[in-house]
């Protein structure tokens, strides 16, 4: 499996992660004039080459030529909805804008908590939002590029002491960053700095499914990417990419037991677990006490979700309590490779070191609804090689 490998020993920031993934890509220029195109008014990417002990990228995001850090929100400037209209407009992929947005949303989310609001009201710096913006979209749409099957980090050094923003002075980690990175395995050090930014915790929690020491891999490239602050230690992030065999991981199992919700309330329970993003949601058939029949309702999601899950299972459900129990298990890693078909390109999955492989659901569905046809026979005919 292709694996990005994050490590966060000096923290994490936008222009960090920019950097890094730009130096893993082979033609870092022709990236950085891509990114000068996406159309974010006023911003311009700059990229610099530092050497010395660590080699690696420092890029800048100017706004109207402005480059002071404005990585933390104020409450006044563009709200949370005008910022998603303006992703929404950029030349990236859908995929990109919605990764961009859910980083975003995030970040308003911890905000809000912070402060006591609700994501609506909480707005950005105009300068602040647009470089967050840049930082944020730009990460994303170069992870796209490297095609990366999954993103994994290390626990996060936030560094210690205070950090002056636009609330005052407040303790490192900041509020927000404490907020994003809740779940996250994180720690403090003893560097009199604040190493991670709300952008870079947001963007790790999004886009990272695991935190841990770096797995067993086959590393093909590393890359560097650099904070503005001149520290002690060299201030960037590494940056991994190479192939990983099956892993171990651990994840939650939430349950709980139910025999007095309808159908319908089942349901809509479920949509709103799947759309958290936990890993998995079942309902299985039971035989209750009083021989009522009922359904039992088990979640499986990782630490980080654990609190949100059951959030969500108790004010959804009926159920008084739930239970939860942390579950080691080994992964079958996954990779991708697509096959022409009659129907078009189709994805077909592999898991590695096996010979399981199988072709992928959702564009076997999408040719189904485009040809007016059953899954079964869009199924049965990606099966067979072109002649």
């Amino acid at each position: 499996m292709k694996t990005l490998y994050l490590e966060c020993a000096m923290g994490a920031s936008g222009n960090m992660l920019l950097g890094a993934l730009l130096d893993l890509l082979p033609d870092s220029e022709a990236w950085l004039e891509r990114l000068n195109g996406l159309g974010i008014p006023g911003v311009c990417y700059r990229l610099e080459r530092k050497s010395g002990a660590i080699a690696g990228n420092l890029v800048t995001v100017t706004v109207h030529g402005h480059d002071e850090d404005y990585d933390h929100p104020h409450h006044h400037g563009s709200g949370l909805q005008a910022i998603l209209h303006q992703i929404g407009h950029l030349s990236v992929s859908a995929e990109v804008k919605a990764q961009a947005g859910a980083v975003y949303q995030s970040i308003a989310e911890a905000e809000a908590k912070v402060h006591q609001t609700t994501p609506s009201e909480v707005h950005f710096h105009e300068v602040g939002s647009l470089d967050a913006v840049a930082d944020i979209v730009g990460v994303c749409l170069l992870l796209e590029a490297l095609r990366a099957d999954q993103v994994l980090a290390s626990p996060v050094h936030v560094g210690s002491g205070t950090v002056r923003c636009a609330h005052g002075v407040l303790p490192v980690p900041a509020p927000a960053t404490a907020e994003l990175l809740r779940g996250i395995p994180s720690y403090t050090g003893d560097i009199p700095s604040e190493l991670c930014t709300p952008t870079g915790a947001a963007l790790l929690r999004q886009l990272s499914s695991g935190f841990g020491p770096m797995p067993r891999m086959r590393v093909e490239r590393i890359g560097y990417g650099f904070g503005t602050k001149e520290l002690e230690r060299p201030n960037c992030l590494r940056a991994f990419l190479g192939e990983t065999e099956n892993r171990t991981d651990e994840v939650y199992e939430v349950r709980c037991n139910l025999d007095d919700m309808t159908g319908e309330e089942l349901a809509f329970a479920r949509e709103r677990l799947e759309e958290s993003g936990v890993l998995d949601v079942t309902v299985v058939a039971a035989m209750m006490k009083k021989n009522r029949p009922g359904f039992l309702l088990t979640c499986l999601c990782r630490e980080r979700q654990l609190e949100e899950t059951i959030r969500l299972l108790l004010a959804h459900t009926t159920t008084a309590g739930v239970r939860y129990t942390p579950w080691k298990r080994t992964i079958l890693e996954p990779s991708f490779r697509t096959v022409e078909t009659a129907y078009g390109p189709v994805r077909e999955k592999h898991y590695g070191g096996t010979h399981k492989k199988k072709l992928e659901y959702e564009d076997l569905a999408k040719a189904a609804r485009e040809g007016g046809t059953s899954l079964w026979e869009v199924r049965e005919t990606c099966s067979k090689p072109i002649e």
